[in-house]
């Protein structure tokens, strides 16, 4: 009898834990949801979503199938789970995003369509799985790219108009006078504690994973692919602080990795900087960019980390862009241990005048960048090292360390201060490996050149 009881109890035990990790999943089929996309799941979704709210969390499980949804909006301790063999397929009609929701775009906050995917002050949110979420973003790109300026506003602009006539506006504002912006794939704003793993992403209408002013957000494991179409970055945390992006593979229609902080006036008023970032084990495809860090960095960047990642067949590899009227402070930069192939532009670039504007008195509108470092670099490439500061504030404090590059064009480095190259090897085919002009304080050890191979 002293053998059985604890047996028994052990059972028990197993009984109620298995119980009680039963009634923490939400199946959408259970809900109302067709996983055959015959008809629109949103309902049915918000049903789960509601349900396991009300208990306190859960998980809003997929089971394989094909699902036709319209946005899907999480709520505190909330996990989205696509199992393999799962599809969401985001509809593509316009009026499923209304009502419009507070959201950001391209560094402006507004009222807009609904992100596909969207949290507001949430906290411990998640988006995981081995499924795929498609976003059907074709007719959002035919409309942005066959909009015509005036033309007869659609109704969509109308709302628009009506719920954003006292936002603060960048210095350009015309595309949000235009009025019609698509919403970004998955957006979760003001949150903490977010999560997205394993999931693939396709087609996205516009930027595609874009937390704003969240904390402790981890990406990794993702698969995102967007065909040639307008702005479809794949993963640009913008105005969050602890994020964490590793093993993502990404091939895109702009850029693959982004880190921002707001636009202009409306990103110096909120004052929001990216800070403490980590990015580690990706891979980038076609993209314009590899890593980028701006143009919209008004709030200020710092703190990032980049590392062992591979770059192959995107524009430009590691960029950090801006230009008067942006202000904002880039600074405490490392990136470490990067591959490129097939870049078709500039390895490395560092551009203060992405935007042409004329010279101006240093101020708050005057951006900053400094303390940048790289190393360990290996390039194939156009252009190796392109470094463009302005006259009055030029690139501050940049070194880069341990690197090759075989480039149809070298290193050229103009209005900076307090720059090293230590231990770079160049083939270049044509033109000189090294040109400077407006460099204070240069210093360059271990420089070795030849032509290309």
């Amino acid at each position: 009898m002293k053998c059985v009881l604890p047996i028994l109890v052990l059972f028990s035990c197993l009984a109620v834990s298995a119980g009680s990790f039963g009634q923490s999943y939400y199946n959408v089929v259970k809900y109302g949801a067709h996983n055959d996309s015959s008809r629109k799941a949103t309902a049915a979704i918000a049903k789960a979503i509601a349900a396991a709210s009300k208990a306190g969390g859960g998980t809003v499980y997929f089971p394989a199938g094909k699902y036709l949804t319209g946005p899907i909006h999480l709520k505190s301790n909330i996990t989205i789970l696509i199992d393999a063999g799962a599809e969401l397929h985001f509809s593509d009609d316009f009026d499923d995003y209304l009502p419009m929701v507070k959201s950001r775009y391209e560094g402006v906050d507004v009222t807009s369509f609904s992100p596909l995917f969207y949290a507001y002050e949430a906290e411990n949110i998640a988006i995981k799985g081995r499924g795929i979420i498609d976003g059907h973003g074709r007719k959002w790109w035919h409309f942005v790219e066959g909009y015509k300026e005036g033309q007869e506003r659609s109704k969509w602009q109308l709302i628009f108009d009506g719920l954003n006539k006292d936002i603060l506006l960048p210095d350009d504002p015309k595309q949000m006078k235009r009025g019609f912006l698509r919403p970004p794939f998955i957006q979760p704003m003001f949150c903490k504690n977010v999560l997205i793993e394993g999931i693939t992403i396709r087609n996205s209408p516009f930027w595609t994973v874009n937390p704003e002013f969240c904390e402790n957000v981890t990406v990794t494991g993702v698969t995102i692919n967007n065909p040639p179409s307008p702005n479809t970055d794949g993963i640009n945390p913008e105005s969050c602080k602890y994020v964490h992006i590793s093993n993502c593979h990404i091939s895109v229609g702009d850029d693959c990795i982004t880190i921002k902080s707001g636009k202009d006036v409306p990103g110096r008023t909120k004052a929001a900087p990216a800070q403490n970032y980590t990015i580690t084990n990706c891979t980038m495809l076609s993209g314009h960019g590899g890593v980028v860090i701006g143009s919209e960095m008004s709030g200020g960047v710092r703190n990032i980390t980049i590392s062992n990642c591979v770059f192959d067949g995107t524009d430009r590899g590691i960029r950090i862009k801006t230009a008067r009227g942006r202000g904002g402070v880039v600074e405490v930069i490392r990136v470490d241990n990067i591959i490129m192939k097939n870049i078709r532009d500039q390895a490395i670039v560092l551009d203060m005048e992405y935007a042409k504007v004329p010279v101006e008195p240093v101020s708050e509108r005057t951006p900053v960048f400094r303390n940048i470092r790289l190393s360990n670099i290996t390039a194939y490439t156009k252009t190796a090292l392109y470094i463009n500061g302005l006259e009055e504030m030029p690139v501050q404090e940049f070194s880069l360390s341990d690197a090759y590059f075989e480039a149809e064009q070298g290193i050229t480095i103009r209005k900076a201060k307090d720059v090293e190259l230590h231990k770079v090897r160049i083939n270049v085919k044509r033109g000189s490996p090294l040109v400077t002009e407006n460099v204070q304080g240069l210093s360059v050890d271990g420089f070795t050149s030849g032509p290309k191979l």
